[in-house]
Order: C-alpha cells, then structure tokens, then sequence
C-alpha cells in the first residue's frame, strides 16, 4: 500500500533477488518514460523504494502520482 507522506508517496518493494528487482525497476522505468513522470527510488540488491511527487505542481502528490502509482503495482 502507498503512503502519503512529506508531500510524497511512498512504497518499499522486495523480491527474490536482484534480478527481479531490476527487472521490476526497467518496467517502471519504461511506465514512468511513457507518461513523462520519473520517480525517486533507491535499490539494494532485493529492495526497491520508490517516493512519486510531482515536481512541475511544487512537490507535492498529485493525479499524475496517483495514476503512476497505480501502474506501478500493475507491473508486480
């Protein structure tokens, strides 16, 4: 489940291994592309944290998070 936080909304991921979080993050990378919308995220080795916020609205959470967000969990 996302959190709304600090203007920002957040959710920590784990996987099996590197490979699939890698594999998790191209597919983000390729979603976030497509929509202009590129997140903050960290990953080490089997974890991937992620914070959307739209920076164009001042950083704050908007429509275009939300809409990020749920295609996100779409690609678990």
């Amino acid at each position: 489940m996302w959190e709304e936080e600090n203007n920002q909304l957040y959710k920590k991921f784990e996987f099996k291994n590197f490979s699939e979080a890698f594999a998790f993050m191209t597919r983000v990378a390729l979603e976030a592309e497509k929509m202009d919308h590129h997140p903050l995220w960290t990953n080490v080795y089997n974890k991937v944290e992620i914070w959307l916020s739209t920076h164009d609205a001042g950083d704050i959470v908007t429509e275009k998070d939300r809409k990020l967000s749920k295609r996100i969990d779409k690609l678990l």
